[in-house]
């Protein structure tokens, strides 16, 4: 017995071990992790926007497709002194045509978007 533990009340490791389930505190406001929750409101799982993904997919690969251009043009690199830019320019060329098509998808996403969110405001109107 120690200065912490009330008299007669079991520890957090016999509750344990005799299978009671987890105790968070000792003594009388001893809460058991396994009792039932308490009622409350319900929840409502609502699933994300049709075109959500697109405009988050769209924006990503927007912002690291110049990015991943530029770290593959780099690599790559040049032998020659005179073109020595050439890899460089190439891969931010292409990185930035992959950032465009990164453009259309989240504008794809965004009209998606903006098509349900009318469609629904109809829907509930008078």
């Amino acid at each position: 017995m120690n200065d912490i533990e009330p008299d007669g009340g079991p520890s957090a490791e016999t509750a344990t071990a005799a299978g009671t389930g987890a105790v968070s505190a000792t003594g009388p406001e001893a809460v058991h992790d396994d009792a039932a929750a308490p009622p409350g409101r319900r929840v409502r799982l609502v699933p994300t926007p049709p075109g959500f993904w697109w405009v988050l997919l769209g924006a990503i690969v927007t912002l690291l497709g110049p990015f991943f251009g530029i770290l593959i043009g780099s690599t790559i690199g040049s032998h020659d002194t005179a073109g020595r830019m050439d890899p460089l320019y190439w891969g931010f060329f292409l990185g930035g045509l992959v950032g465009v098509l990164g453009l259309l998808a989240g504008a794809f996403g965004v009209m998606r978007l903006m098509r349900r969110s009318r469609s629904s405001t109809r829907q509930e109107g008078p």
